[in-house]
């Protein structure tokens, strides 16, 4: 992937949408109805866009929608990219590319994903203040994309303290139990193994999930404000001795919805 690709999406993007928005907002498994809220919508199908991907993920509307919402100007993703699909890194964190590229300068991404951490449970959601990538891989890897950070970009504040603290602030007005945590990445697609979930909790991780890091990493690579809320749509393997499966991901997932809609929206609307 090079700068030209990135160019052409944006190219792409800007022929139907006059506006740079202020916040790209990665919508999760059981969030993509909050895109139905866009007032003034302009939906681009990500198989529209010059030279971009295809979500392949069941449940994901894989497209864009642009517009205002709660009076701030928005891109929302109903779909993202994941690196178990068979795409490069680089490839599964196009959309920040190109949103970055655009003029964008806020992230807020979510995800579905296993409670690592016995403190928590289905149905939680949480506050990511940092993360661990097990994926072995780096989307910064290759040649440094000058005009967007340096070569060796700090990460000690990826996820940005201020929209934390607005969350955490909207959570206590709004009576929504949100905890904090450390979410951890693994390729997928695969469930993890009960070893692998004992490893993981030794190592630090209160949650894991298949996607997010990736986005956060050139995000912030690329100076943009990033928050990123997880919802704990079940136990990890091993914890509850069940087995694993997605239904219950959406299941769970469309449970906590208003309450998990509620505090990105006012987000949006105080940040």
């Amino acid at each position: 992937m090079d700068m030209s690709r990135i160019d052409r999406i944006c190219e792409s993007i800007r022929k139907r949408v006059p506006f740079v928005p202020d916040v790209l907002v990665i919508l999760g498994s059981g969030l993509g109805s909050m895109a139905e809220q866009v007032e003034d919508k302009i939906i681009i199908k990500y198989d529209e866009i010059d030279d971009f991907l295809v979500s392949t993920v069941e449940g994901h509307a894989g497209q864009f929608v642009f517009g205002t919402y709660k009076g701030k100007k928005v891109a929302m993703m109903q779909g993202r990219f994941h690196y178990y699909e068979g795409y490069s890194m680089k490839e599964v964190t196009l959309p920040v590319y190109a949103m970055r590229r655009l003029g964008v300068m806020n992230m807020i991404v979510t995800n579905s994903c296993g409670g690592v951490n016995t403190d928590l449970q289905p149905g939680d959601l949480m506050l990511i203040e940092d993360h661990l990538n097990f994926t072995g891989n780096n989307p910064l890897m290759g040649r440094n994309f000058d005009e967007f950070g340096p070569r060796f970009p700090d990460m000690s504040k990826v996820y940005d303290r201020g929209l934390m603290s607005i969350a955490e602030k909207i959570a206590r007005d709004e009576n929504i139990s949100l905890k904090k945590g450390v979410y951890a990445i693994y390729t997928g697609p695969s469930y993890e193994t009960p070893a692998e979930i004992r490893a993981y909790r030794i190592l630090g991780a209160d949650a894991i999930g298949m996607s997010t890091v990736p986005e956060a990493i050139v995000a912030n690579h690329g100076g943009m404000r990033v928050l990123g809320v997880s919802c704990i749509t079940n136990m990890a393997a091993g914890i509850l001795d069940q087995p694993l499966n997605h239904e219950e991901v959406i299941e769970v997932s469309a449970r906590v919805k208003d309450s998990f809609t509620t505090l990105i929206s006012r987000v949006i609307e105080e940040m």
